[in-house]
């Protein structure tokens, strides 16, 4: 079995920030407020959190090919 990483850089597709956050293992996290420009980032439409849709890493649950926070 492959080490989950729980670290992810976020991206704001609006203004480009890049931030390095640190994903929860016990829940799917919907919303992130970006640090640089403060949108409200919310999943793309068929991704389960904003990690899976704008992140460098896929969320702990996708990493492991289970189901999410559906």
């Amino acid at each position: 079995m492959s080490t989950v990483i729980l670290e992810s850089v976020l991206t704001c597709p609006i203004c480009g920030q890049k931030r390095e956050e640190v994903m929860p293992t016990d829940a799917c996290q919907y919303f992130y407020e970006c640090t640089n420009c403060k949108i409200l980032l919310k999943p793309k439409a068929g991704d389960c959190c904003v990690f899976c849709s704008y992140g460098s890493v896929a969320c702990p649950p996708i990493q492991e090919q289970r189901s999410c926070c559906h």
